[in-house]
Protein backbone atom coordinates (compact mmCIF):
# COMPACT_ATOMS: atom_id res chain seq x y z
CA UNK A 1 0.00 0.00 0.00
CA UNK A 2 1.45 3.35 -1.05
CA UNK A 3 1.75 5.77 1.86
CA UNK A 4 1.10 8.83 -0.31
CA UNK A 5 -0.32 7.57 -3.61
CA UNK A 6 -0.50 11.01 -5.22
CA UNK A 7 2.72 12.48 -3.83
CA UNK A 8 4.36 12.56 -7.27
CA UNK A 9 1.34 14.13 -8.97
CA UNK A 10 2.81 17.61 -9.36
CA UNK A 11 1.49 20.39 -11.62
CA UNK A 12 4.31 19.71 -14.05
CA UNK A 13 3.43 16.01 -14.23
CA UNK A 14 -0.25 16.86 -14.80
CA UNK A 15 0.62 19.19 -17.69
CA UNK A 16 3.09 16.67 -19.12
CA UNK A 17 0.41 13.98 -18.95
CA UNK A 18 -1.95 16.25 -20.87
CA UNK A 19 0.77 16.89 -23.41
CA UNK A 20 1.20 13.13 -23.87
CA UNK A 21 -2.32 13.05 -25.36
CA UNK A 22 -1.75 16.22 -27.40
CA UNK A 23 -3.64 18.59 -25.14
CA UNK A 24 -1.59 21.74 -24.66
CA UNK A 25 -2.39 23.11 -21.23
CA UNK A 26 -2.00 26.85 -20.68
CA UNK A 27 -0.81 26.43 -17.09
CA UNK A 28 -4.14 27.04 -15.37
CA UNK A 29 -4.98 24.19 -12.98
CA UNK A 30 -7.94 24.11 -10.62
CA UNK A 31 -8.21 21.21 -8.17
CA UNK A 32 -11.80 19.96 -7.99
CA UNK A 33 -13.48 18.32 -5.02
CA UNK A 34 -12.38 14.68 -5.03
CA UNK A 35 -10.65 12.57 -2.39
CA UNK A 36 -10.75 9.08 -3.88
CA UNK A 37 -9.08 10.26 -7.09
CA UNK A 38 -7.43 13.53 -8.06
CA UNK A 39 -9.45 15.68 -10.44
CA UNK A 40 -8.42 18.97 -12.04
CA UNK A 41 -9.85 21.50 -14.41
CA UNK A 42 -7.12 22.23 -16.94
CA UNK A 43 -7.00 25.35 -19.06
CA UNK A 44 -6.24 24.65 -22.72
CA UNK A 45 -4.72 27.11 -25.15
CA UNK A 46 -7.35 28.63 -27.46
CA UNK A 47 -9.93 25.98 -26.43
CA UNK A 48 -12.43 25.44 -23.61
CA UNK A 49 -10.96 23.89 -20.45
CA UNK A 50 -11.19 20.16 -19.85
CA UNK A 51 -11.34 18.02 -16.72
CA UNK A 52 -8.73 15.34 -16.06
CA UNK A 53 -9.14 12.55 -13.52
CA UNK A 54 -6.14 10.64 -12.19
CA UNK A 55 -7.33 7.35 -10.76
CA UNK A 56 -6.20 6.23 -7.32
CA UNK A 57 -3.49 3.58 -7.92
CA UNK A 58 -4.47 -0.03 -7.22
CA UNK A 59 -8.17 0.70 -6.65
CA UNK A 60 -9.66 -0.40 -9.98
CA UNK A 61 -8.06 -2.62 -12.58
CA UNK A 62 -7.71 -1.35 -16.13
CA UNK A 63 -10.55 -3.67 -17.20
CA UNK A 64 -12.82 -2.27 -14.48
CA UNK A 65 -12.13 1.33 -15.47
CA UNK A 66 -12.76 0.54 -19.11
CA UNK A 67 -16.14 -0.98 -18.17
CA UNK A 68 -17.04 2.28 -16.43
CA UNK A 69 -16.06 4.21 -19.56
CA UNK A 70 -17.97 1.87 -21.87
CA UNK A 71 -21.13 2.22 -19.77
CA UNK A 72 -20.88 6.03 -19.84
CA UNK A 73 -20.38 6.01 -23.61
CA UNK A 74 -23.33 3.63 -24.02
CA UNK A 75 -25.51 6.12 -22.16
CA UNK A 76 -24.25 9.01 -24.28
CA UNK A 77 -25.01 6.99 -27.41
CA UNK A 78 -28.59 6.71 -26.14
CA UNK A 79 -28.63 10.53 -25.77
CA UNK A 80 -28.72 10.39 -21.98
CA UNK A 81 -27.00 13.42 -20.41
CA UNK A 82 -23.93 12.01 -18.68
CA UNK A 83 -20.34 13.20 -18.99
CA UNK A 84 -18.28 10.47 -20.65
CA UNK A 85 -14.49 10.43 -21.15
CA UNK A 86 -12.99 11.69 -24.38
CA UNK A 87 -11.42 9.20 -26.76
CA UNK A 88 -7.90 10.51 -27.34
CA UNK A 89 -5.68 8.58 -29.71
CA UNK A 90 -8.53 6.09 -30.04
CA UNK A 91 -8.77 5.27 -26.33
CA UNK A 92 -10.45 6.71 -23.23
CA UNK A 93 -7.99 5.43 -20.61
CA UNK A 94 -4.51 6.92 -20.70
CA UNK A 95 -1.30 6.16 -18.79
CA UNK A 96 1.55 8.42 -17.76
CA UNK A 97 4.32 7.96 -15.20
CA UNK A 98 2.49 5.13 -13.42
CA UNK A 99 -0.93 6.85 -13.33
CA UNK A 100 -4.09 5.95 -15.18
CA UNK A 101 -6.02 9.01 -16.22
CA UNK A 102 -8.96 10.08 -18.35
CA UNK A 103 -9.96 13.43 -19.84
CA UNK A 104 -13.53 14.69 -19.82
CA UNK A 105 -15.29 17.67 -21.33
CA UNK A 106 -16.05 20.35 -18.75
CA UNK A 107 -19.76 20.51 -17.91
CA UNK A 108 -20.92 23.01 -15.33
CA UNK A 109 -24.07 23.08 -13.24
CA UNK A 110 -25.39 23.35 -9.71
CA UNK A 111 -26.64 20.85 -7.16
CA UNK A 112 -30.37 20.19 -7.79
CA UNK A 113 -32.88 21.79 -5.44
CA UNK A 114 -35.24 18.88 -4.91
CA UNK A 115 -37.99 20.98 -3.34
CA UNK A 116 -38.58 22.73 -6.68
CA UNK A 117 -41.76 21.52 -8.37
CA UNK A 118 -41.15 18.84 -10.98
CA UNK A 119 -37.47 18.26 -10.12
CA UNK A 120 -37.90 14.79 -8.59
CA UNK A 121 -40.04 13.63 -11.50
CA UNK A 122 -37.44 14.93 -13.97
CA UNK A 123 -34.64 13.17 -12.11
CA UNK A 124 -36.80 10.03 -12.03
CA UNK A 125 -37.07 10.11 -15.83
CA UNK A 126 -33.31 10.55 -16.03
CA UNK A 127 -32.60 7.56 -13.78
CA UNK A 128 -35.24 5.43 -15.48
CA UNK A 129 -33.46 5.97 -18.80
CA UNK A 130 -30.10 5.08 -17.24
CA UNK A 131 -31.51 1.89 -15.72
CA UNK A 132 -33.22 0.86 -18.93
CA UNK A 133 -29.78 0.84 -20.56
CA UNK A 134 -28.07 -0.57 -17.48
CA UNK A 135 -30.38 -3.60 -17.49
CA UNK A 136 -29.45 -4.57 -21.04
CA UNK A 137 -26.09 -6.10 -20.05
CA UNK A 138 -24.03 -6.91 -16.97
CA UNK A 139 -20.60 -5.81 -15.84
CA UNK A 140 -18.08 -8.59 -16.19
CA UNK A 141 -15.26 -7.02 -14.15
CA UNK A 142 -16.74 -4.44 -11.80
CA UNK A 143 -18.05 -5.74 -8.45
CA UNK A 144 -21.56 -5.60 -6.99
CA UNK A 145 -23.11 -3.71 -4.12
CA UNK A 146 -23.81 -6.59 -1.75
CA UNK A 147 -23.75 -7.60 1.91
CA UNK A 148 -20.28 -9.10 1.74
CA UNK A 149 -18.38 -6.26 0.04
CA UNK A 150 -20.25 -3.39 1.72
CA UNK A 151 -20.95 -4.93 5.13
CA UNK A 152 -19.09 -8.04 6.22
CA UNK A 153 -15.68 -7.30 4.70
CA UNK A 154 -15.42 -3.62 5.73
CA UNK A 155 -16.65 -4.18 9.30
CA UNK A 156 -14.23 -7.07 9.78
CA UNK A 157 -11.42 -4.98 8.28
CA UNK A 158 -12.05 -2.23 10.84
CA UNK A 159 -11.92 -4.75 13.67
CA UNK A 160 -8.84 -6.57 12.37
CA UNK A 161 -6.91 -3.34 11.87
CA UNK A 162 -7.74 -2.09 15.37
CA UNK A 163 -9.55 1.10 14.35
CA UNK A 164 -12.28 0.54 16.94
CA UNK A 165 -11.18 1.75 20.43
CA UNK A 166 -10.68 -1.23 22.75
CA UNK A 167 -13.32 -0.08 25.23
CA UNK A 168 -15.91 0.24 22.42
CA UNK A 169 -14.98 -2.94 20.56
CA UNK A 170 -17.53 -5.25 22.29
CA UNK A 171 -20.34 -2.78 21.61
CA UNK A 172 -19.27 -2.35 17.98
CA UNK A 173 -19.00 -6.11 17.41
CA UNK A 174 -22.45 -6.62 18.89
CA UNK A 175 -24.22 -3.86 16.97
CA UNK A 176 -22.57 -4.60 13.62
CA UNK A 177 -23.57 -8.26 13.99
CA UNK A 178 -27.16 -7.18 14.66
CA UNK A 179 -26.99 -4.79 11.72
CA UNK A 180 -25.76 -7.47 9.33
CA UNK A 181 -28.48 -9.83 10.54
CA UNK A 182 -31.03 -7.07 9.93
CA UNK A 183 -29.67 -6.45 6.43
CA UNK A 184 -29.95 -10.15 5.58
CA UNK A 185 -33.54 -10.17 6.85
CA UNK A 186 -34.37 -7.19 4.62
CA UNK A 187 -32.92 -8.99 1.60
CA UNK A 188 -34.94 -12.09 2.47
CA UNK A 189 -38.13 -10.03 2.64
CA UNK A 190 -37.34 -8.42 -0.71
CA UNK A 191 -36.92 -11.80 -2.35
CA UNK A 192 -35.34 -12.34 -5.76
CA UNK A 193 -34.47 -8.78 -6.79
CA UNK A 194 -32.90 -8.10 -10.17
CA UNK A 195 -29.51 -6.39 -10.34
CA UNK A 196 -28.32 -4.10 -13.10
CA UNK A 197 -25.56 -1.68 -13.95
CA UNK A 198 -25.99 1.40 -11.75
CA UNK A 199 -24.48 4.81 -11.21
CA UNK A 200 -23.86 3.40 -7.72
CA UNK A 201 -23.17 6.64 -5.82
CA UNK A 202 -26.23 8.70 -6.62
CA UNK A 203 -25.90 11.58 -4.17
CA UNK A 204 -26.66 15.12 -5.24
CA UNK A 205 -23.02 16.21 -5.54
CA UNK A 206 -22.63 13.77 -8.42
CA UNK A 207 -25.67 15.23 -10.19
CA UNK A 208 -25.50 18.73 -11.63
CA UNK A 209 -28.45 20.80 -12.81
CA UNK A 210 -28.65 23.28 -15.67
CA UNK A 211 -31.56 24.88 -17.51
CA UNK A 212 -31.57 21.73 -19.66
CA UNK A 213 -32.03 19.47 -16.62
CA UNK A 214 -29.73 17.09 -14.70
CA UNK A 215 -26.58 15.31 -15.74
CA UNK A 216 -24.16 12.99 -13.95
CA UNK A 217 -20.48 13.79 -13.86
CA UNK A 218 -18.95 10.73 -12.17
CA UNK A 219 -19.51 6.99 -12.70
CA UNK A 220 -16.41 6.03 -10.72
CA UNK A 221 -18.45 3.94 -8.25
CA UNK A 222 -20.61 2.26 -10.87
CA UNK A 223 -21.43 -1.33 -9.89
CA UNK A 224 -24.05 -4.02 -10.25
CA UNK A 225 -26.88 -3.70 -7.76
CA UNK A 226 -30.65 -3.28 -7.24
CA UNK A 227 -32.31 -0.28 -8.87
CA UNK A 228 -33.31 1.21 -5.51
CA UNK A 229 -29.61 1.93 -4.80
CA UNK A 230 -29.78 4.87 -7.24
CA UNK A 231 -33.10 6.13 -5.83
CA UNK A 232 -33.01 6.05 -2.03
CA UNK A 233 -30.44 8.82 -1.61
CA UNK A 234 -32.92 11.27 -3.17
CA UNK A 235 -35.23 10.83 -0.16
CA UNK A 236 -35.14 12.65 3.17
CA UNK A 237 -37.37 13.66 6.06
CA UNK A 238 -40.19 11.76 7.73
CA UNK A 239 -41.59 8.50 6.34
CA UNK A 240 -44.59 10.41 4.98
CA UNK A 241 -42.32 12.95 3.26
CA UNK A 242 -40.10 10.25 1.79
CA UNK A 243 -43.19 8.38 0.59
CA UNK A 244 -44.38 11.46 -1.28
CA UNK A 245 -40.93 12.15 -2.69
CA UNK A 246 -40.60 8.59 -3.92
CA UNK A 247 -43.99 8.76 -5.62
CA UNK A 248 -42.77 11.83 -7.51
CA UNK A 249 -39.56 10.06 -8.54
CA UNK A 250 -41.52 7.04 -9.78
CA UNK A 251 -43.86 9.25 -11.79
CA UNK A 252 -40.93 9.96 -14.07
CA UNK A 253 -38.92 6.76 -13.54
CA UNK A 254 -41.62 4.37 -14.69
CA UNK A 255 -42.01 6.23 -17.97
CA UNK A 256 -38.83 4.38 -18.96
CA UNK A 257 -38.27 1.46 -16.54
CA UNK A 258 -40.52 -0.60 -14.28
CA UNK A 259 -39.79 -0.48 -10.57
CA UNK A 260 -40.18 -3.61 -8.43
CA UNK A 261 -41.87 -2.42 -5.18
CA UNK A 262 -40.29 -5.36 -3.28
CA UNK A 263 -37.05 -3.35 -3.44
CA UNK A 264 -38.49 -0.93 -0.88
CA UNK A 265 -37.51 -3.54 1.72
CA UNK A 266 -33.88 -2.70 0.88
CA UNK A 267 -33.88 1.05 1.54
CA UNK A 268 -32.70 0.93 5.16
CA UNK A 269 -30.53 -2.13 4.48
CA UNK A 270 -28.64 -0.26 1.75
CA UNK A 271 -28.38 2.82 3.94
CA UNK A 272 -26.84 0.65 6.69
CA UNK A 273 -24.38 -0.94 4.27
CA UNK A 274 -23.34 2.51 3.10
CA UNK A 275 -22.68 3.64 6.67
CA UNK A 276 -20.51 0.60 7.44
CA UNK A 277 -18.66 0.87 4.15
CA UNK A 278 -18.02 4.60 4.57
CA UNK A 279 -16.21 4.16 7.90
CA UNK A 280 -13.99 1.50 6.39
CA UNK A 281 -13.38 3.64 3.30
CA UNK A 282 -12.05 6.43 5.51
CA UNK A 283 -9.93 4.01 7.52
CA UNK A 284 -8.43 2.37 4.44
CA UNK A 285 -7.47 5.80 3.08
CA UNK A 286 -6.02 7.11 6.36
CA UNK A 287 -2.47 6.65 5.05
CA UNK A 288 -3.22 9.28 2.37
CA UNK A 289 -2.19 12.65 3.90
CA UNK A 290 -5.24 14.33 2.37
CA UNK A 291 -7.58 12.32 4.57
CA UNK A 292 -6.34 13.23 8.09
CA UNK A 293 -6.16 16.86 6.99
CA UNK A 294 -9.73 16.85 5.68
CA UNK A 295 -11.64 14.41 7.90
CA UNK A 296 -10.32 15.65 11.23
CA UNK A 297 -13.33 14.24 13.09
CA UNK A 298 -12.66 10.65 12.00
CA UNK A 299 -11.28 7.94 14.29
CA UNK A 300 -11.94 9.75 17.54
CA UNK A 301 -13.69 8.26 20.56
CA UNK A 302 -16.72 10.40 19.79
CA UNK A 303 -16.76 9.27 16.17
CA UNK A 304 -17.02 5.58 17.06
CA UNK A 305 -19.57 6.23 19.82
CA UNK A 306 -21.72 8.01 17.24
CA UNK A 307 -21.33 5.16 14.73
CA UNK A 308 -22.44 2.61 17.33
CA UNK A 309 -25.52 4.71 18.12
CA UNK A 310 -26.18 5.20 14.41
CA UNK A 311 -26.08 1.46 13.75
CA UNK A 312 -28.42 0.81 16.69
CA UNK A 313 -30.88 3.23 15.13
CA UNK A 314 -30.54 1.45 11.79
CA UNK A 315 -31.19 -1.93 13.43
CA UNK A 316 -34.49 -0.52 14.72
CA UNK A 317 -35.39 1.08 11.38
CA UNK A 318 -34.80 -2.18 9.49
CA UNK A 319 -37.46 -3.80 11.70
CA UNK A 320 -40.05 -1.19 10.70
CA UNK A 321 -42.44 -1.66 7.76
CA UNK A 322 -40.84 -0.60 4.47
CA UNK A 323 -41.41 2.76 2.85
CA UNK A 324 -44.82 2.98 1.19
CA UNK A 325 -45.52 4.75 -2.07
CA UNK A 326 -47.88 7.70 -1.70
CA UNK A 327 -50.93 7.61 -3.88
CA UNK A 328 -51.93 3.99 -3.54
CA UNK A 329 -50.76 0.44 -2.91
CA UNK A 330 -48.38 -1.17 -5.36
Amino acid sequence: MTTAPFSTLTPDLILDAMGSVDILGDGRLLALNSYENRVYQVGVEEQPPVVVKFYRPDRWSEAQILEEHAFSLELVEAEIPVVAPLALGGKTLQQYQGFHFAVFPRRGGRIPELDQEGRLEWIGRFLGRIHAIGAQAAFQHRPAIDIDSFGEEPSQWLINHQFIPADLLPAYRSVVTQALDGIRACYERAGDVAVLRLHGDCHLSNMLWTDDGPHFVDFDDSRMGPAIQDLWMLLSGSPAEMSQQFAEVLEGYESFYDFNPAELHLVEALRTLRLIHYSAWLAKRWHDPAFPMTFTWFNTQQYWQDRILELREQVALMQEPPLSIAGGNR
